[in-house]
Order: C-alpha cells, then structure tokens, then sequence
C-alpha cells in the first residue's frame, strides 16, 4: 500500500510518519521563542496566535515539501496535545528537556489520528520501557 506522501494527500483518520529530524523543528522552534515549557502546558496554554507563528516557520522551512510540512503540523498539535495528561506532565516535570527528545521520536512514528490523537496509553508504555 503506498504511503499517504506517495499518493499525495493527507489522510486524517492516519497521518504519515515523519523522520524525528523534521518533527523536531517546531519543538526546537518553541524553545526558541520561550515556549519550552509547551510539553507542561500544552496546547491549552500555549496561544493559538503562538502555535501559528511556529506553524508558518515549519510551513517556510519544508516549502518544498508541502505533505511533510502539514504532517509536522499535525503531528506537533498532537504532541501538545498528548501531553495534557497528568502523568505524560509529571514525567516532563520528573525528567525535564531530556524527554523532549524521546516524546518526539514517539510523536514522529506513532499512529496518528487527528479526530483522536496520539494514544496516551501507547504513549505512557513506551516512555516507560525507556
């Protein structure tokens, strides 16, 4: 079966993985602009006018990737999102920046889809075999 990028459309219900390096981008982008604390606050503290903003930096650095730059979105969204579970929140307290790294390997290669997001849970299990 070809892969979403192949075929050249996003499906919703299962975004494309993406290479951890290009998923990176906007977390890198986040703690440059102050925001490294978004994995703690996630998306219900970061500003969506904020979330834009680093959303069109990724849309300029994967200009001429259009399918890869809307998967780094979704997939970034996503990982904000995840990460308004107290226990992924009290890891990121526990273990600081260096989970960021892993969390975005994670979000890079797990399923994904945007009506429901990452799974907690799988996300849960596999900080912990860590």
């Amino acid at each position: 079966m070809a892969s979403t990028f192949e075929t050249g459309t996003i499906d919703p219900t299962d975004v494309a993985p993406v290479p951890a390096d290009a998923l990176i981008v906007p977390m890198r982008l986040a703690i440059a602009k102050g925001h490294g604390s978004a994995l703690l606050t996630g998306l219900e503290e970061l500003e969506e006018e904020e979330v834009r903003t680093i959303e069109s930096e990724v849309w300029d650095r994967f200009a001429d990737d259009p399918k890869m730059r809307l998967a780094v979105a979704l997939r970034f969204r996503a990982l904000l999102d995840v990460f308004r579970a107290r226990r992924l929140k009290d890891a990121f307290l526990n273990q600081g920046f260096k989970l960021i790294a892993r969390a975005v390997h994670e979000a890079a290669a797990q399923r994904l889809n945007t009506r429901f997001g990452f799974s907690q849970q799988k996300f849960l299990g596999r900080r912990r075999a860590r």
